[in-house]
């Protein structure tokens, strides 16, 4: 089966197309979820909720664009629905209010592995994760983030650069070891 027609099966409600969907992008929405919630099982619950949401608004889907990219927005939205629910609000701060250095030892990052990486960003503070993961890795603007959020775009702004701040502190731990 190619996606079309297991798109086209799920929203007929045939669970083989419901299986290969799950197998297909399970892995990669994990992920996904992991970098927004710190314990698995939580993230595994967040990937189910997103399913959940993937399968019900399937026939919204126009067959436009990337699928890949539809099924992971509904996954981050689904990721932040989950926040706000366990009401980790981000606390409303001014960019002045942060001191901060950040010099580059990119060099440390490729003593990673991918996986030591995740536990480094699931190590952030949430509110320094969630808009870590919207601005860095997702591509999303200060912009969109505090209106995603509900937040000021300079409290985004504040929580990326004290992520930054607090990964670039980790990865000098590593690297001095």
């Amino acid at each position: 089966m190619d996606e079309r027609e297991i798109i086209l099966g799920c929203i007929a409600g045939r669970p083989k197309a419901q299986k290969a969907l799950f197998d297909i992008y399970a892995p990669k929405l994990l992920v996904i979820c992991l970098r927004y919630m710190k314990e698995v099982p939580r993230a595994q619950d967040t990937l189910q909720d997103a399913f959940v949401k993937i399968y019900k608004h399937l026939p919204d889907y126009k067959f436009e664009g990337v699928f890949e990219g539809w099924v992971k927005r509904i996954t981050v939205n689904t990721c932040l629905d989950q926040l706000r629910k366990d009401k980790k609000t981000l606390s409303d701060v001014s960019i002045d209010d942060v001191s901060f250095k950040l010099a580059r030892h990119d060099h440390s990052i490729e003593k990673l592995m991918a996986d030591d990486l995740l536990k480094l960003v699931q190590s952030l503070p949430d509110g320094y994760r969630t808009v870590f993961n919207l601005f860095a890795i997702e591509g999303y603007s200060h912009q969109e983030i505090a209106q995603q959020l509900n937040i000021s775009e300079s409290t985004s702004k504040t929580q990326y650069l004290r992520a930054r701040a607090y990964l670039k502190d980790r990865l000098e731990k590593i690297d001095n070891d």
